[in-house]
């Protein structure tokens, strides 16, 4: 039996790295996915991979986190297709990077609105469709929600869009992330809805390579720092999203799963000399 067999999950931010891992995996076990994307060809190219591999997968069309009417749409859609929605995973976002200083509201308001009232717009949406089949919710925190940068001014800001696939992520907005998960499990419980959060640290993509992990950027040798000596890959955060989906969870709700490599756990100090 696979873990996800049967299980409507509706995954945002389907178009490329955490968000395609995320579909692939939860198709391979067993999930009727709903994909979607403001990058809508490559979320179509996403459920064509499921496809291809025997799973079931829809991508409705291009999907706008930010806009109420087209996230609706898109649960809508799912209902329709599928008759239910078991498993919300938001893991879709868009930003703009800044430090206090120097950053214009706008900019901020724009990456609030893209990663945290995303998450509110797509669980609110679907919340009804979650109450029927006492089904689950799982957002994407960051490492970054949990503690300040020196090396990554960041106020409101991480990397890339979910859709471009971060690593990291901003501190107010998956702090917020991370806080408005714990409110949706209370608020579900009685329900028998789950809602669990994954704080992934600096993950090895497209995206953060182009950016947090280029040779110009400051984190570029974060992983020297990372006890477990490596960087993350999208597969490592999606490990513990089936986990949290799937039934060995049903007893855990409110969490925040720090997927760091050790990362948050340690003080920052020297890097051990090479040769001594």
């Amino acid at each position: 039996m696979k873990r996800l067999e049967g299980k409507v999950a509706l995954i945002s931010g389907t178009a490329r790295g955490q968000g395609r891992a995320a579909a692939l995996r939860f198709a391979a076990e067993g999930a009727l996915v709903v994909g979607g994307d403001l990058q809508h060809e490559e979320a179509v190219e996403t459920q064509r991979l499921i496809a291809r591999e025997g799973g079931t997968a829809l991508t409705p069309g291009p999907l706008d986190v930010t806009d109420e009417a087209s996230v609706r749409s898109w649960v809508a859609e799912a209902v329709d297709a599928f008759g239910a929605i078991d498993i919300v995973y938001a893991n879709a976002g868009a930003v703009r990077f800044g430090g206090i200083a120097g950053q214009p509201y706008e900019d901020y308001a724009f990456t609030m609105r893209a990663e945290l009232d995303s998450v509110w717009l797509t669980v609110r949406a679907a919340w009804a469709h979650l109450i029927g089949s006492r089904g689950c919710v799982l957002t994407v925190g960051s490492t970054a929600g949990l503690t300040g940068s020196l090396t990554n001014q960041r106020t409101a800001l991480p990397q890339l869009s979910a859709a471009l696939e971060p690593g990291g992520a901003p501190i107010a907005s998956k702090g917020g992330v991370i806080a408005l998960t714990r409110q949706l499990a209370a608020e579900g419980a009685p329900y028998g809805i789950r809602a669990n959060c994954v704080s992934p640290g600096m993950i090895d993509t497209d995206g953060s390579r182009a950016n947090l992990l280029a040779a110009d950027h400051p984190m570029r040798s974060i992983a020297r720092h990372i006890p477990l000596g490596r960087t993350g890959t999208p597969d490592d955060v999606v490990n513990a999203a089936v986990f949290l989906a799937s039934a060995e969870a049903s007893y855990i709700t409110g969490a925040n799963l720090v997927v760091n490599g050790g990362w948050s756990t340690v003080l920052p100090g020297a890097v051990p000399d090479a040769t001594s």
